[in-house]
């Protein structure tokens, strides 16, 4: 009996990720030709007589991206699986991979073992996504994993039609998602109608939905085309839905069950193209429990769920966007753009950020104005953020069995002293006993942080959980 193996291309100019990919997918059986650069895959591609199986490529190249690779790759081989990835992310890329055809996008570090089995489900299907035109930019920035999860789900619904409910707390973004997923999709020429249910008085909810005939109530002078009308061909993006009344919710349910609706006063029927957008803070399912949401329109919004990181979750972001919105805010109030001492990030970045990234971007305002001098120090920031100042001030320390480094501290200094100690010492094997050091330390860390979950310090280590549990083995780490 003949054994068929996977054949995989990959093609980085980083050697490292080169030997990484061709030693873990070698010893998970499958072949691999590796190249360093764009011009030498398209020369192998030119010349080849069959497709590989699949094609792992980098998005940022000297010479092409992995983009350009692909789409001329797609033009001999158009069913070819190819997955990117790339150690520069954002919205933009996720989803141009996405409409470029990509199979997957995946950033770095990635899980070793998430890859082999990425792959192989790639080699099974052995078909690309298919991607539709019309790229429009988007304004969310995020390199932390939770946020790149978000960016691949924009970037898998490019071209479905279905609606999406995001999830999230109050300030996290979610109508920046919502305009993300419209933007990126078949409709982005279209409407993009936003409506607020929490913030629209509830005798006039109907008629701001639907829109009214003159005369059908008291102030009706003319006619007025609702959000659904509005938004016929787009999108229309209904935040807070928790909030909408039960009788709205009922009328709603019929317009997304059949696309018709008659306008308040109105004898004709109505019907539109419309694309739902929800949005909540709230939890649907314990309000659907207690009756004050209608379980089948729950279902019906629920096909798709993005959620949407609180910033806590996401602290790595915080110096993005801490650079992003200073410098908005700078330019919005004819102010010099201030620039934070290593000092002061370091309690911002550990700051509980209740009201989320709005909450930041208000402090961006704050110190704009409030700061003296180009330099924010710890002492400019707002007052809730002072150490002990109550809700939002740091997030709890957990004790760590082994010395932490503050931030200012020169670790990589201290680790060529050593070295250099060692070396002058006459000892040798200082790879292997200071990479087990550093990988303890970091695992420790993470698990010490996480209370030991072991999927969440898997995160915030960006490895895979099977990785963690493997490598909290090899290295004997009580739990």
């Amino acid at each position: 009996m003949s054994v068929v193996l996977v054949e995989v291309w990959v093609v980085d100019d980083d050697a490292s990720i080169r030997w990484v990919l061709e030693r873990a997918l070698g010893g998970a059986g499958m072949r691999v030709s590796a190249f360093p650069g764009a011009a030498e895959l398209l020369d192998a591609v030119e010349v080849a007589a069959t497709a590989p199986d699949v094609l792992i490529a980098d998005i940022r190249m000297p010479g092409g991206d992995g983009l350009e690779v692909m789409r001329r790759v797609h033009g001999k081989w158009p069913a070819l699986p190819v997955i990117i990835i790339t150690a520069h992310s954002d919205l933009d890329a996720a989803v141009a991979a996405f409409k470029g055809g990509a199979f997957e996008y995946l950033p770095k570090p990635f899980d070793v073992d998430g890859v082999i089995e990425l792959v192989q489900r790639a080699a099974v299907r052995n078909a690309a996504v298919p991607g539709v035109a019309g790229l429009r930019r988007g304004a969310i920035i995020g390199q932390a994993p939770a946020m790149q999860e978000v960016f691949r789900a924009i970037g898998r619904l490019v071209s479905a039609r279905v609606p999406v409910l995001i999830t999230g707390e109050s300030g996290t973004g979610k109508e920046l998602i919502a305009r993300a997923l419209h933007d990126s999709s078949v409709r982005a020429g279209r409407p993009f109608v936003a409506l607020n249910t929490a913030a629209i008085p509830r005798d006039l909810m109907e008629s701001e939905f639907f829109g009214h005939e003159r005369g059908a109530f008291t102030g009706a002078a003319g006619q007025r085309r609702g959000r659904f009308e509005q938004a016929d061909g787009g999108s229309l993006f209904l935040d807070e839905i928790g909030d909408m009344p039960l009788a709205l919710q009922t009328r709603l349910l019929r317009v997304l069950q059949d696309g018709s609706f008659y306008r308040v006063g109105g004898t004709a029927p109505l019907t539109v193209d419309v694309r739902i957008l929800a949005a909540t803070h709230q939890d649907l399912e314990r309000q659907v429990g207690e009756g004050l949401f209608r379980e089948d329109l729950y279902h019906r919004i629920n096909v798709v769920r993005v959620r949407v990181p609180a910033l806590r979750e996401r602290a790595e972001d915080v110096p993005l966007l801490l650079q992003h919105f200073l410098s908005a805010a700078a330019a919005e109030l004819g102010t010099p753009v201030k620039h934070v001492t290593p000092a002061a990030l370091e309690r911002l970045c550990n700051y509980a950020w209740p009201g989320n990234v709005r909450q930041l971007e208000n402090v961006c305002r704050w110190l704009s104005v409030m700061a003296p001098g180009d330099e924010v120090l710890p002492q400019d920031l707002p007052p809730e953020m002072a150490p002990g100042a109550g809700r939002g001030a740091a997030l709890p320390s957990v004790p760590s069995q082994t010395p932490a480094l503050s931030a200012g501290d020169d670790w990589e200094a201290t680790l060529r002293n050593w070295a250099r100690a060692e070396l002058q010492a006459g000892r040798g094997d200082l790879l292997v006993r200071a990479g087990a050091a550093f990988e303890r330390a970091l695992i420790e860390s993470a698990l010490d942080a996480c209370h030991g979950q072991r999927q969440e310090a898997a995160r915030r280590l960006g490895c895979g959980r099977n990785t963690l549990t493997r490598r909290i083995k090899a290295l004997g780490i009580e739990p």
